[in-house]
C-alpha cells in the first residue's frame, strides 16, 4: 500500500493525528542534531534544527482544530521541504557517520509522508469576487451603481 493510498481514507483528524506522529520523528532529528558535536564546526546544520522547531510550534496550538491545522501545514511545508533539502546537502560533508546518514532519510521520509497527507486534503478553493469588486492603486473601490441605497 503506497502513502497516498493510505492517507486518502484519513478524516482530518486522523490526518492531524498522523502528522503529529510525523512531526515527533522530525523533532527526533532536531534533537539530534541541535545537540551533536559536529554542529559547532558546522552551524548550517542548525536550518533543520530551526526550521523544525518553527513549523512544530505553529502547528501545535491547531491540534484541536484539523482544517486551521492542515492550512498552516500547508504555509509551512514548502520551508520544511527546502530545510530537509539542504540538510541533505550539509549533513554529509559535516559527518559520514550513520547517524547522520539516517537523520537524512528520516527527514526526507519525514516531509514525503506530510506532503502526501497534504495532498489527500486539496486546499479550499478561493472565493470569487464580487462584480462589483474593482482595486485602484491598493485601494478597494465598490462601484457606486451597484451599491445598495443609503438606509433611511
Amino acid at each position: 500500500m503506497s502513502i497516498n493510498e493510505k492517507t486518502t481514507t484519513l478524516t482530518p483528524a486522523e490526518a492531524v493525528a498522523r502528522c503529529q506522529i510525523i512531526f515527533a520523528h522530525a523533532w527526533m532529528v532536531r534533537t539530534f542534531v541541535k545537540h551533536s558535536e559536529v554542529v559547532e564546526d558546522f552551524p548550517e546544520l542548525m536550518q533543520i534544527v530551526r526550521t523544525v522547531f518553527d513549523s512544530s510550534r505553529a502547528l501545535e496550538p491547531k491540534v484541536a482544530e484539523p482544517t486551521a491545522y492542515l492550512a498552516m501545514l500547508r504555509k509551512k511545508i514548502g520551508k520544511l521541504k527546502a530545510a530537509a533539502v539542504q540538510f541533505g546537502v550539509d549533513a554529509p560533508l559535516a559527518s559520514d557517520h550513520t547517524n547522520f546518514r539516517q537523520a537524512v532519510i528520516s527527514m526526507d521520509g519525514c516531509v514525503v509522508e506530510l506532503q502526501a497527507i497534504l495532498d489527500s486534503f486539496p486546499p479550499p478553493s478561493i472565493p470569487s469576487m464580487p462584480a462589483n469588486f474593482h482595486t485602484k492603486a491598493n485601494s478597494v473601490i465598490l462601484s457606486d451603481a451597484d451599491a445598495p441605497p443609503p438606509a433611511e
